[in-house]
């Protein structure tokens, strides 16, 4: 990759690293095999979310780039191609590690700019992939939050999370946690093709339970709900049972979105698999990266009956954070009430 184009004082893109920050390994464990990590020096680690994006929130912290998780339909995809990374086998073997978060997120949050605002974590690819387990940042971005006392939520596929359990509990006395678990379905032949790297979803759902038991209020993105594949009566009313059995304290649906870089690997998956989808998948997505605005909400609605039936509801302020959708390119506003533009 052009690691030149990232580092200070390069003509290229705003410099992300310091000059000579990176280190590239390779760890010859199974749980690590075939992942290549880049270790850098980042330059900063809150990031101001675009005013156009219509987010909820103004500041993310992402300390990974690429993810083991390895979903075909990630649209953080595209982020890799700025890196001259393949968004393809590049995106899930090729993991660019910000080894200082914890440090800079420290110091941005005592800066006397700082006003002490939501930070979003999770919004780009997970905090909590494989990785985590050997660098282990997140410990010590709790730390910072919670010492400043300042709010945040965390969106993720990974039980890794529960390693930080106690941390998460004493921020949570101080400031307000949002943790979201991301489910889209509980079929575990659906999940092995096309999430591989991820834990299962009964493990992720097993976490709800974990962090409801342990007094953490915790919500389920169920993302996303993929058209022909995940999206039957049957299938949802499996995976909505099955959050409501996990304790969740809401549910938001989010059905698949393809972005450019994601709509690619995502076509060539669906071909492999299931070829006869992808005259389907033409015409629904034909109109962009959304699927039609009258299924979304046929899929809202089912999966909102759904959850009054088995005693939750969608979320909602105050509890797991809730992505409202960003407006169309045409400017036609957004593509439905519960469109989300995280996984």
């Amino acid at each position: 990759m052009r690691w030149e184009n990232l580092t200070e004082g390069s003509a290229g893109p705003a410099a992300l690293f310091g000059a000579g920050a990176v280190v590239t390994r390779t760890i010859d464990t199974p749980e690590f095999r075939g992942i290549t990590f880049h270790e850098v020096r980042a330059r900063s680690i809150v990031n101001r979310v675009p005013g156009a994006s219509r987010m909820p929130f103004e500041w993310t912290v992402n300390p990974y780039r690429g993810c083991s998780h390895a979903c075909v339909y990630c649209f953080a995809r595209k982020t890799h191609s700025y890196l001259d990374l393949d968004t393809g086998i590049g995106f899930d073997s090729q993991i660019v590690v910000k080894t200082n978060a914890p440090e800079l997120l420290r110091r941005k949050l005592g800066s006397p700019r700082w006003t002490g605002a939501h930070i979003a974590m999770g919004t780009n690819v997970d905090c909590y992939q494989r990785a985590e387990g050997r660098y282990r940042l997140m410990p010590g971005i709790i730390e910072a939050l919670r010492d400043r006392a300042n709010p945040f939520s965390i969106l993720t596929k990974g039980t890794l999370i529960l390693r930080d359990l106690p941390l998460l509990r004493e921020a949570a006395e101080v400031t307000e946690v949002g943790i979201s678990v991301s489910v889209g379905f509980t079929d575990p032949g659906l999940w092995r093709t096309v999430e591989p790297g991820t834990p299962s979803p009964a493990a992720r759902l097993g976490a709800v339970r974990t962090l409801t038991d342990a007094g953490i209020e915790c919500g389920v993105l169920m993302a996303p709900v993929i058209p022909f594949l995940g999206d039957s009566p049957e299938q949802l009313r499996a995976t909505v049972r099955a959050v409501a059995e996990a304790g969740a304290t809401s549910v938001t649906p989010l059905v698949l979105h393809l972005r450019p870089g994601a709509r690619e690997w995502f076509t060539a998956w669906l071909g492999a698999h299931h070829p006869h989808l992808v005259p389907r998948y033409e015409r629904m997505y034909a109109g962009g990266s959304y699927a039609p605005t009258w299924y979304q909400r046929r899929i809202t609605r089912q999966v909102h009956e759904l959850a009054a039936e088995f005693g939750i509801g969608p979320a909602h302020r105050g509890e797991a954070r809730r992505i409202v959708a960003p407006e169309r390119p045409d400017g036609s506003g957004p593509a439905g009430a519960t469109q989300l533009s995280l996984l």
